[in-house]
C-alpha cells in the first residue's frame, strides 16, 4: 500500500460528518451491544479490532481532482452497512447527541425522510437497505441514508470468492487491500481513512494512474469483468467523464465475446440503462459512444434481450461513428439554441443518435385486433436499456415522423416555402418533442448520405430559422379558439368523428391569421375549408351526406335544374322551358344562407374519387343552379367548383350519367359575357374560370389510358375546337381592345392548343394572325402580362403545329421582332420585360428546331434581318439547352 501525507481540505459539512462518524465508531467500540444478524459472518480476527471507517472510491478521486462531491461511500471494516446504520440511528436517538452536530434527530416517518432530502435539512434520513443480488452481479448488502444534505452509502469492506460450480461469488468480510483490488478501476480504489486523515492506495497504482490519466483495473481485466461485467460500462463512463484513456489490456477484454455475453446475461438491463444515461448526461457523451463503437459493444447494449440476435434485424452501424461525431457539430452550430434548449434535449439527441442504426428496421407485424406494435428502435430502447415511457414515445414519434420532417425541411429550402398554417399544423402533429424528432431526422439523413452532412445541416438550420421567423416554435401548445360544442352549434350538425378535422380547420385559420381571435371568423373558415388533404381524413362520407342532403339540397330545391334526375343523370325526355328568372327570394343560398356555398366547396375539396362518385347526385344539381344564375359572380364560383369536381370525376362516370353535354351547355354561354354588356373586370373573372372548367370537361370526356373510343375522342376534339372558334377567336373579334380579356384568353389558349396537339393545325391560319395582331400592336408594351401570355401561346402554336412552321416562319419572326424593337425604342426595363425577352428567345429557338430541315435558309434570312437592324443581333444566338425534337 502507498499512502499520501497530503491532507485533504474538507468542507464544513464534511468535517461535521467525519466527527459524527468517528463518535459513532467510538460509541460502538465502547458499547458493542448486540449486532443485528447478517448473512455475512464476521471473521474471528476482526471481532476484537477497533472499528475503522474509510471514505472510498469516487469521493476520494473527485476530491483529488478538486471536484465537489455530494456522494460519500463509507467502508466499514467489521460491520455490514445495515448493522452500522442501526447503531448510527441508535446513537442519534440518545438525547443531546444530534445537537452536537447541528442535527435534529433521525427521520421516523416518510414525511420526515422526504424533508431530509433537502440540502439544508437537519433531519437524518431513514435507513434504506439494498439487498445483495448475486444473480445480477449486485454482490453488496448496502444501506443508504441522507445526512447534512450528503448522500451516504454504508457498506462493509469485502472480498469475493468463487466456487468451481457457481458464477455467483460468496461475499465475505475483507481487508482494505482485498476490497480495493475488487473495485472497477485503480483511480476509484483509493480510500480516505477518517481516523488518520490519510489517503490510502492499496493497489499501488491509483495515484500514478490519476497523474497519467489512465483507467486500469486493479486486478487482471478478464477476471475483473468476469466477476462483474457491468464494470465494462463503468470503465467507459469514467473514461468519458474524466477524459482518461482505458488501458490497452482492459480494452482487449472489454471486446471479448465471452465478456460481452456475460454482460448481456448477468447484468439487469435497468443497470445497463443507468450507466448509459450517466454517460450521455456526463461531460463527454461523444467519447462514451465512440468507445462503445470502438469496443464493438453496440449490439451488446442496444438490443432486445428477449430476441435471438441471429434472427432479428441487424442494426446498420456502418456510418454510426460518423453520426455520433456529427452530433457534436450540431451542438456547435447556430441551430443549437433552437433545437436543443436544455440538458434534457441534449441527452435526447445523444440517445437518438444511438438509435439511428435501427432507422430502417422493418415494422413488426401487427396482430389483428390489437394495437400496432412499436417500431423496433422503441423496443430496443425499452427492453435493452429500460428507457422511460417518455423517451420511448420520443423514439416512436421520431421514427414515424422523420420522413415528413425531412420533406418539410426540403420544402422550406425550396422556392415555394410552406405556408404558416401548413408548417404549424405539422408541428402540432409532431407534438411537444418536435425538436428532438427534427434532430433525429437530420441524423438519419446524415447516416444515409454522410457526404451531404454539411448541406443537410445548412438545410435544417434554414428550416429552424423559418420556423422561428413564423413564430411557430410553440405551435404544438396553441389552443384552438373554438371548441367542438361551439362548432357543432354553429353548423347545426351532431358531434362525431368529423369534429377533429373540423377543429383542425379552425387551427389552420388561427395559424394563417395570427392574432385574430374572432370566433365568428373561425366558424366561417371551418365552413370554407379551402385546404385539401391527399385523402379524406375523419371527414367521412356520413358528414358529406349530412351536408348535401340536409343542408345544401333543401336550399337549392326551388332553383334546381330540370336537366338532371335525382340520381345525377341526364334527363332524356323533353321538358318545358323554365322561366327566365326566378324570384331572388327563392335563392336564399345567395343571401342569408350563403354558407351553403362554402359547405359545397368544402365537400368538393375534401372528397376523393370514390366519394365523388358516391355523392355525385347531391353535388351536381347545386353546381348547375349556380351556372344557371344570371349573376356573373355565382357563375364564376360555379365554374371553379365544377372544375374541381371534373378533375376528380372517374373516367366512366361522365359517360355513364350522360352529363357531358349538360355541362358543356351550361359552361359555353359563360364565354359570351363580354364587354361592353358585361364590365371588363367581371368578364375577365368569369372567363378565367370558365376556360379551365371547359378544358377539364374535355379531359373528362376521354381517358387516353383506358379507352380508345372514336366517339369520345371526337367529342373531346369538337369541344376544344369550339373553345377556339366560339371562345378565343370570337372574344378577340368582339373586344380586341380590352387587354385584361385578351390576356385571359391567350393564357388559356396555350392549354387548349396543348390539349389539341397536332389537331391545332386547322386553326393555325386564324390563331397566328390574331397573335400577330396582338404582338405587333403599337401599344403592346403597355400590358406586359398580355405580351407574356401571347408569347407563350405562340410557343404552344410552334410546339403543336411544327410541321407547318416553315410556311409561317416569317409571321412568327414578326411576332417577336416587332415587340423587341418596341421595347428597345421605349427603353422599358424591369423583371417583367426581362422575362418577355427571354420568352422571345425561346420562341426563336423553338422555331429553329421546328424548321430544322430548312435551317440554312432560316439562318440566312435571320442574318439579313440582323444586317438591316443591329438591335436584332440576338436572333443569331441560339438559346442554350436542349432543343425540342419536333420530328418525333
Amino acid at each position: 500500500m502507498s499512502t499520501k501525507s497530503r491532507v485533504l481540505e474538507l468542507t464544513e459539512v464534511e468535517e461535521n460528518l467525519r466527527t459524527l462518524l468517528l463518535d459513532v465508531a467510538k460509541y460502538i467500540d465502547n458499547s458493542p451491544g448486540h449486532a443485528s444478524e447478517s448473512q455475512v459472518p464476521l471473521p474471528d480476527e476482526l471481532a476484537n479490532q477497533p472499528l475503522v471507517l474509510r471514505w472510498t472510491g469516487g469521493w476520494v478521486r473527485d476530491k483529488l481532482l478538486g471536484v465537489e462531491s455530494h456522494d460519500i461511500d463509507v467502508a466499514i471494516n467489521k460491520m455490514t452497512g445495515f448493522q452500522f446504520g442501526l447503531r448510527l440511528k441508535e446513537y442519534l436517538e440518545v438525547p443531546g447527541n444530534p445537537e452536537k452536530y447541528g442535527l435534529e434527530g433521525v427521520a421516523s416517518n416518510e414525511s420526515q425522510s422526504k424533508k431530509a432530502e433537502s440540502g439544508k435539512s437537519k433531519i437524518v434520513g431513514g435507513l434504506h437497505k439494498i439487498e445483495a443480488n448475486p444473480e445480477k452481479s449486485k454482490h453488496l448488502e448496502t444501506v443508504t441514508t441522507k445526512i447534512l444534505g450528503l448522500d451516504i452509502d454504508l457498506v462493509n469492506l469485502r472480498k469475493e470468492t468463487y466456487s468451481d460450480d457457481s458464477r455467483n461469488p460468496q461475499m465475505e468480510f475483507g481487508t482494505p487491500e482485498e476490497d480495493a483490488l475488487r473495485r472497477d478501476a485503480t483511480v476509484n480504489a483509493m480510500f480516505y481513512n477518517i481516523s488518520t486523515r490519510e489517503i490510502e492506495d492499496f493497489t499501488g497504482k491509483g495515484h500514478n494512474d490519476m497523474a497519467n490519466k489512465i483507467i486500469r483495473t486493479p486486478l487482471e481485466p478478464y477476471q475483473t469483468f468476469k466477476d462483474d461485467p457491468l464494470r465494462v460500462l463503468r470503465l467507459i463512463r469514467f473514461a468519458s467523464r474524466l477524459n482518461y484513456i482505458i488501458e490497452a489490456e482492459a480494452c482487449k477484454w472489454m471486446k471479448d465475446a465471452e465478456i460481452k455475453s456475460a454482460l448481456q446475461a448477468k447484468i439487469s438491463r435497468e443497470r445497463v440503462g443507468v450507466e448509459l444515461e450517466k454517460m450521455l448526461r456526463g461531460p463527454d457523451p461523444l467519447m462514451a459512444l465512440n468507445l462503445i463503437d470502438q469496443l464493438t459493444l453496440y449490439s451488446t447494449i442496444f438490443s432486445d434481450p428477449a430476441q435471438d440476435q441471429t434472427k432479428v434485424f441487424a442494426p446498420d452501424i456502418d456510418n454510426w461513428s460518423f453520426v455520433i461525431n456529427f452530433v457534436q457539430e450540431i451542438l456547435a452550430s447556430k441551430t443549437n439554441n433552437v433545437l436543443i434548449r436544455d440538458a434534457e434535449e441534449q441527452y435526447l439527441i445523444w440517445l437518438l443518435s444511438a438509435i439511428v442504426p435501427y432507422r430502417d428496421a422493418p415494422s413488426p407485424p401487427a396482430i389483428e385486433g390489437k394495437k400496432p406494435p412499436p417500431p423496433v428502435a422503441t423496443t430496443v430502447a425499452r427492453e435493452g436499456i429500460k428507457a422511460t415511457n417518455n423517451v420511448c414515445n420520443v423514439i416512436t414519434n421520431s421514427i414515424k415522423n422523420h420522413s415528413e420532417i425531412s420533406m418539410m425541411v426540403s420544402d422550406s429550402n425550396g422556392r415555394k416555402r410552406p405556408a404558416r398554417e401548413d408548417l404549424g399544423m405539422a408541428i402540432r402533429r409532431w407534438g411537444s418533442t418536435w425538436r428532438s424528432q427534427t434532430a433525429f431526422a437530420l441524423l438519419v439523413n446524415v447516416a444515409d448520405e454522410p457526404s451531404a452532412a454539411k448541406s443537410q445541416l445548412s438545410a435544417f438550420t434554414n428550416f429552424l430559422e423559418y420556423v422561428q421567423e413564423l413564430d411557430l416554435l410553440d405551435a404544438y401548445a396553441l389552443k384552438p379558439i373554438l371548441d367542438g360544442k361551439a362548432l357543432t352549434k354553429a353548423l347545426g350538425v351532431p358531434t362525431g368523428p368529423w369534429m377533429k378535422d373540423a377543429l383542425d380547420v379552425v387551427m389552420r385559420w388561427q395559424l394563417r391569421n395570427p392574432g385574430k381571435k374572432d370566433v365568428a371568423e373561425a366558424i366561417e373558415e371551418v365552413r370554407i375549408a379551402k385546404d385539401q388533404s391527399p385523402t379524406p381524413g375523419e371527414l367521412t362520407s356520413d358528414l358529406m351526406t349530412f351536408f348535401l342532403q340536409l343542408t345544401i339540397r333543401p336550399l337549392f330545391a326551388k332553383t334546381q335544374t330540370q336537366q338532371v334526375t335525382s340520381q345525377g343523370r341526364k334527363v332524356q325526355t323533353t321538358v318545358l322551358p323554365k322561366k327566365f328568372e326566378r324570384s331572388q327570394d327563392e335563392k336564399t343560398w345567395k343571401g342569408r344562407d350563403s354558407y351553403a356555398l362554402d359547405l359545397l366547396r368544402w365537400v368538393i375539396v375534401v372528397a376523393d374519387t370514390e366519394l365523388v362518385e358516391k355523392h355525385w347526385h347531391g353535388i351536381v344539381p347545386p353546381l348547375l343552379s349556380m351556372l344557371d344564375d344570371t349573376d356573373t359572380e355565382y357563375k364564376a364560383q360555379g365554374c371553379e367548383l365544377l372544375k374541381l369536381l371534373l378533375d376528380k370525376t372517374p373516367p366512366t362516370l361522365l359517360k355513364r350519367t350522360g352529363l357531358g353535354d349538360v355541362f358543356e351547355e351550361a359552361l359555353m354561354p359563360c364565354l359570351g359575357y363580354l364587354p361592353t354588356l358585361t364590365p371588363e373586370d367581371e368578364s375577365a373573372r368569369l372567363l378565367a374560370v370558365a376556360y379551365p372548367a371547359l378544358i377539364s370537361l374535355s379531359n373528362a370526356f376521354e381517358n387516353p389510358l383506358t379507352t380508345s373510343s372514336s366517339q369520345t375522342q371526337s367529342q373531346r376534339i369538337e369541344l376544344l375546337n369550339n373553345l377556339i372558334r366560339k371562345g378565343v377567336l370570337m372574344t378577340f373579334t368582339y373586344c380586341p381592345e380590352h387587354a385584361k380579356i385578351t390576356t385571359v384568353t391567350t393564357k388559356n389558349l396555350t392549354a387548349i392548343l396543348t390539349s389539341l396537339g397536332l389537331d391545332s393545325v386547322k386553326h393555325l391560319p386564324f390563331i397566328l394572325p390574331m397573335l400577330s395582331s396582338i404582338l405587333t400592336h403599337p401599344f403592346v408594351t403597355a400590358s406586359p402580362p398580355l405580351l407574356l401570355s401571347s408569347l407563350r401561346a405562340l410557343q404552344a402554336i410552334i410546339l403543336n403545329t411544327w410541321p407547318r412552321m416553315h410556311v409561317h416562319k416569317h409571321e412568327v419572326l414578326k411576332c417577336v421582332t416587332v415587340p423587341w424593337i418596341r421595347m428597345q425604342e421605349e427603353n422599358v426595363a424591369g423583371n417583367e420585360f426581362d422575362k418577355i425577352k427571354e420568352e422571345c428567345r425561346v420562341v426563336v429557338q423553338m422555331l429553329r428546331d421546328a424548321v430544322h430541315e430548312h435551317l440554312d435558309e432560316f439562318d440566312e434570312e435571320v442574318s439579313e434581318l440582323v444586317k438591316v437592324d443591329k438591335r436584332l443581333d440576338w436572333l443569331s444566338v441560339s438559346v442554350e439547352g436542349d432543343s425540342e425534337d419536333f420530328g418525333k
